[in-house]
């Protein structure tokens, strides 16, 4: 009797197959060829239209522009034993440039400093609530950053680094490609009034602007070289030669 029903089942599930679609008993791997005809067919039609690449919106300053200024009528030619103007982009000299400038400022700011210290000039009035006046500073430069207390050294560093922080803010906010890696000049200050309140710039021609810069440069470079002199004479003795005896 079992092998009776094991028959019939059979015949059943046989007469049934002819009843069912031929699609139905597709394998996975025909399927998987005819998708992937499909999918041939289809490539064509969208390679025909590639998408267009996004221009970019902003030029950087050439190597070729920014090397171009200041001359260096003082050596003959472009004084770079590192070769350091021939490392990465466009955008990395111009940062190498917007770095210089500013290096140049504070030095500038430094050497005069000392200078003004070291002459007895200074300003009137109280350093600090304790009653250190400003008088009371010693007159060597070192000596004389020493004598500031540290929260007066931290506020001289946060405020430095404040302007950093709002110079790049309102140079990204403008929007006019004004930014020293977007086409604008290394060097520039775009903080509101910090730099040129009056305006008395506005009325200078371009090239008088171009020559500023390039004279800014110098004397900023002139200015480290200075300021590492002063350094380097406050504290190791005999390391500038001609100093004037104490």
């Amino acid at each position: 009797k079992n092998m009776l029903k094991s028959l019939v089942f059979l015949a059943l599930l046989s007469g049934a197959s002819a009843f069912t679609s031929p699609a139905s008993f597709v394998t996975k791997p025909s399927k998987l060829h005819a998708d992937a005809a499909a999918a041939d067919e289809a490539a064509p039609a969208e390679d025909a239209a590639p998408a267009s690449p996004v221009a970019s919106s902003y030029t950087c300053i050439s190597k070729a522009e920014i090397m171009s200024e200041p001359n260096c009528l003082e050596f003959g030619s472009v004084w770079d034993p590192l070769g350091l103007a021939e490392l990465g982009s466009d955008e990395t000299l111009a940062w190498f440039r917007h770095a210089e400038v500013k290096h140049g400022r504070v030095a500038m700011a430094a050497f005069t400093g000392w200078a003004v210290v070291g002459a007895g000039l200074t300003l009137p009035g109280a350093l600090t609530r304790d009653g250190l006046a400003f008088a009371d500073i010693p007159k060597a430069g070192l000596a004389a950053w020493d004598a500031v207390p540290g929260i007066g050294k931290v506020q001289m560093l946060i405020f430095a680094g404040l302007l950093e922080f709002h110079d790049e803010i309102f140079a990204a906010k403008r929007g006019d490609n004004k930014h020293y890696l977007r086409g604008g000049i290394p060097g520039k200050n775009h903080v509101p009034g910090l730099y040129d309140p009056f305006g008395l710039s506005a009325s200078r021609s371009e090239e008088a602007k171009k020559r500023g810069r390039a004279v800014e440069i110098k004397n900023g470079r002139l200015a480290m070289i200075g300021f590492m002199g002063l350094y380097a004479a406050a504290t190791i003795p005999g390391s500038v030669p001609l100093q004037p005896l104490p």
